[in-house]
């Protein structure tokens, strides 16, 4: 099963995620939500295996956190 690790304002920053996130080891899927027509400027699911969660967070709030 997947799980949701973030929630991206656009593609650019899912895919800026992504990124970072395969860099460290995980396997990520992104899942667009809301209107088909927003295109890239829609939100997105960044997921990640229910296993891979809790360092999946802790990547996500070093590189992002405050």
């Amino acid at each position: 099963m997947w799980t949701v690790v973030y929630v991206a304002p656009n593609r650019a920053v899912a895919d800026m995620m992504k990124e970072l996130l395969e860099q460290e080891g995980f396997v990520v899927m992104l899942r667009p939500i809301g209107a088909p027509h927003m295109g890239a400027s829609g939100s997105v699911e960044i997921l990640v295996p229910d296993s891979e969660v809790e360092e999946a967070l802790e990547i996500i709030a070093s590189s992002f956190g405050n």
